[in-house]
């Protein structure tokens, strides 16, 4: 295994996307320089306009440009064009999302964030930009955000970039880790708090497990119990959950344990986790020879002693139905068009929400299909038959906002607009009196992609 140092790494791991770029970094006096040093700046920071609260943001893909509304008010705030299938990543700062692009993961600017000042915060907004920015990896594939640190991994190279998400617009201060597995596959790495990784094992032709390492790249613990690796979840107390082929594996407390399913195939490959719960909701397929299997189970995995359990659902589902609520609920979105919520300590469903009509799931991973999106204690969900989105009260069974578009979506993300850490915005002048601020009224939420 190869280990770079973080200042060797800040040139390697860079390329520079003039050509698509429309703007660098955006704030009030930023001077717009986030690109790589073999880049500049296409385009004058947009302008910032101060907002009373927090403004969260929701950014959906569709066939060449990603769409980015209000999130309350699932208004249009900006039309990025961009060539190709895109994926959409949060970058973890409450800003930035990553879209996965050709030759890596290129930084968009969702254009919503906050200073603090004191006791206290100021909230800005500009128009959403696509930067001068962009992390090389060949074949761009999982990015898991965690413990305050972003987790890149190029499928084509089995490189794993490491980014601190508060200068992820400063590329030269954002990367500060990276390593090389011995072997490209379609893989994930999971940053802990203790600086330690979880990073899958395999090949192009299998993936079989996964391996703990330490800050030094050292290996500390292993597991090649696991055919077919895919997805990757947190659950409460920092347990992870890695999905395989014939159930899962969980790492808790320095120790992997095999989660066996009861099935000789009962494959978890996509997963939601949530740190206000132990119990992590993943997929489950039990027919290895279906061209696509229209699975009608869930399974929970609690982490606490990597039991599992199925529970029926009246409806089939796809990998962009899974999510977690804000109290660590359980949803799933069905193809009847319902979003079925399930509580996850007792394994039962617990109500069944109405918001789309009844769909079903393309032969196709890439084409589009409803989606689902937990944030600031809402959830939005996407139906590409009607081009619309809509926001969820989970609690309140409502939907309690819904918008027309004129594209279709597909992949779906967002961003809270949260108190940036770092982000290097100058005023020349505050003009704002120290006085009260409006309350913000928005919980914090939480998206879990898979693939």
């Amino acid at each position: 295994m190869h280990r770079t140092t973080p200042r060797r790494l800040s040139a390697l791991a860079l390329v520079p996307l003039g050509a698509l770029a429309l703007a660098a970094c955006a704030g009030p006096g930023s001077d717009g320089a986030a690109s790589t040093s073999t880049a500049s700046s296409s385009a004058e920071a947009p302008a910032a306009t101060e907002a009373q609260a927090r403004t969260p943001r929701i950014a959906v893909t569709y066939d060449g440009g990603v769409r980015v509304l209000d999130a309350m008010t699932l208004e249009e705030v900006g039309d990025l064009e961009i060539d190709g299938f895109t994926r959409l990543n949060p970058a973890g700062d409450g800003r930035h999302l990553l879209v996965s692009t050709t030759g890596g993961f290129q930084v968009l600017d969702a254009g919503t964030w906050a200073e603090a000042h004191g006791d206290h915060a100021h909230y800005w907004t500009s128009a959403p930009a696509l930067l001068d920015v962009t992390y090389a990896a060949q074949e761009p594939g999982h990015a898991v955000h965690h413990a305050g640190r972003t987790a890149l991994f190029a499928d084509g190279t089995g490189e794993i970039t490491v980014l601190d998400p508060a200068h992820v617009a400063k590329p030269g201060d954002a990367v500060v880790d990276q390593l090389t597995l011995p072997a490209a596959h379609h893989g994930v790495a999971v940053p802990l708090s203790d600086d330690t990784m979880v990073v899958s094992e395999g090949t192009a032709e299998a993936r079989t497990g996964i391996r703990v390492l330490d800050a030094e790249g050292a290996e500390i613990a292993a597991n090649d119990q696991c055919p077919g690796v895919h997805g990757e979840a947190v659950a409460a107390e920092e347990a992870v959950v890695i999905g395989c082929e014939d159930g899962a594996l969980v790492y808790a407390g320095g120790t992997i344990t095999k989660v066996q399913a009861p099935d000789a195939y009962g494959r978890i490959g996509n997963q939601a986790g949530s740190e206000s719960s132990p119990v992590v909701l993943g997929d489950y397929k039990t027919d290895p020879e279906a061209e696509l299997e229209r699975p009608t189970r869930v399974s929970l995995i609690d982490t606490r002693d990597a039991s599992l359990t199925l529970v029926d659902l009246p409806s089939s589902y796809t990998f962009r139905s899974l999510a977690r609520g804000e109290a660590g609920e359980a949803l799933v979105l069905g193809t009847d068009g319902q979003l079925h919520v399930i509580d996850p300590e007792a394994g039962t469903l617990v109500k069944s929400i109405p918001v789309i009509d009844a769909w079903e799931e393309p032969l196709e991973w890439q084409e589009p299909r409803p989606a689902v999106l937990t944030l600031d204690g809402s959830v939005y969900v996407t139906d590409p038959a009607t081009q619309s989105v809509h926001a969820v009260d989970v609690e309140s069974g409502e939907v309690w906002k819904s918008a027309q578009l004129d594209v279709t979506p597909n992949e779906i993300s967002g961003v809270t607009g949260d108190v940036a850490a770092e982000h290097d915005h100058e005023h020349a002048e505050d003009e704002h009196a120290e006085g009260e601020h409006a309350e913000d009224e928005h919980a914090e939420g939480e998206h879990d992609h898979a693939e």
